[in-house]
């Protein structure tokens, strides 16, 4: 079993603390059981959170000998912290106003 990250143990900590913290303030319980209960689903949900967060991609290292290539496939592996989350999706560069008017003055 792989070693956690230092995300998942972040994000599984705090899910952890504010579900406690939540059920606790909900529910009004004074009993130990009902305190038992809140402690042990908060962290049920905890680790829940912690094993569902995507973990770092491992890939194959670079076998080229020339300096540019291995800088340039070192960088490309870099992981970062929103990939898998949906956020690969590219936004496009806003035209300049050259551009733009060079297409107006094309469509007259």
């Amino acid at each position: 079993m792989p070693r956690p990250t230092a995300a998942q143990l972040v994000y599984g900590s705090a899910t952890v603390i504010c579900t406690a913290l939540a059920l606790l303030l909900l529910s009004g319980t004074e009993s130990g059981i009902g305190v038992g209960i809140a402690a042990v689903t908060a962290l049920a949900l905890g680790l829940l959170v912690a094993v569902r967060l995507p973990q770092p991609r491992q890939t194959a290292p670079a076998r080229t000998a020339h300096p540019h290539h291995t800088a340039h496939a070192s960088a490309a592996r870099t992981h970062h912290a929103l990939d898998g989350l949906g956020a690969r999706e590219r936004v496009p560069a806003a035209r300049s106003s050259q551009q733009a008017n060079r297409q107006h003055s094309l469509r007259r």
